[in-house]
């Protein structure tokens, strides 16, 4: 059994994160880790929350995984928060990956043409520093501009769409997907790898939700560690993340309902 650690916040209410990710993950037979960031008591759709900064306990755990000989066969990083989690990162992909373990990273600090808020340039400049120790990156359209200094459009063109792309696969030298690609009237992504590019789209749903991004990463993760190929496991994933729009009323307004979906596949 390949035993992951995903490295990204825990929010104590709201379909997200960890609370995805550890799920996903387990459900298709990964042993899965987690290195929290930050402990929430909700996610930030929510008119309020805590919020718990675990960065002062990195040092301690990563003392203890040292004294247990704990290694890692693959790792996925998704919302960190703070620029000195990049570091962190770093230090455990050198101290802590089996022979081969690839690092995929989903970079999580923009969309729709707008970082989040409490993200600035710092901490963008920092992530394009972190990916070059990346495998896989799923940016989406807004992050891949922000990453690569690249002026944000609506509409994607094939050209700007491999613009984005090989750009890039400059900085950080592995596998691209982008996530959120639209052409024709169907979204999905487009796939950068060892010089082929291509898409996956599927049919767009009109509503959107929080955390559908956590879900396509970790169902994409899986399938891809299951030994999928890429546009296979994006294929899934997107799949994954359809279907649970689709179950997901318009009153469940802050994430989607993908234990159904989980439970059905699985």
């Amino acid at each position: 059994m390949k035993r992951i650690l995903t490295m990204q916040d825990l929010s104590c209410v709201g379909q997200c994160s960890l609370t995805v990710a550890l799920p996903v993950l387990s459900a298709y037979g990964i042993e899965t880790c987690v290195l929290p960031t930050a402990v929430l008591s909700n996610h930030t759709m929510f008119k309020s929350w805590s919020y718990l900064d675990l960065t002062p306990e990195i040092d301690a755990i990563f003392r203890e995984w040292k004294n247990n000989g704990f290694k890692f066969d693959a790792f996925l990083l998704g919302y960190l928060g703070k620029k000195e989690l990049m570091s962190a990162a770093e230090r455990c992909f050198d101290e802590f990956s089996a022979d081969g373990a690839p690092v995929i990273i989903d970079p999580v600090f923009a969309d729709n043409g707008k970082l989040y808020g409490g993200f600035d340039a710092e901490y963008v400049a920092e992530m394009r520093k972190l990916i070059r120790r990346a495998d896989i990156i799923l940016p989406n359209i807004t992050e891949a501009c922000f990453l690569t200094g690249t002026e944000y459009r609506e509409t994607h063109s094939d050209e700007y769409l491999d613009t984005l792309a090989q750009r890039l696969r400059a900085l950080t030298g592995g596998t691209v997907v982008i996530t959120g690609a639209e052409k024709d009237g169907l979204i999905g992504e487009y796939i950068l790898d060892n010089g082929k590019s291509e898409y996956v789209l599927l049919n767009k749903e009109p509503q959107k939700r929080h955390g559908t991004g956590d879900i396509f990463a970790s169902v994409f993760t899986a399938n891809y560690l299951g030994g999928d190929s890429l546009p296979e496991s994006c294929r899934k994933a997107s799949s994954f993340v359809i279907d649970c729009l689709k179950t997901t009323g318009d009153e469940h307004f802050y994430g989607v309902k993908f234990e159904k979906i989980l439970k059905e596949r699985h």
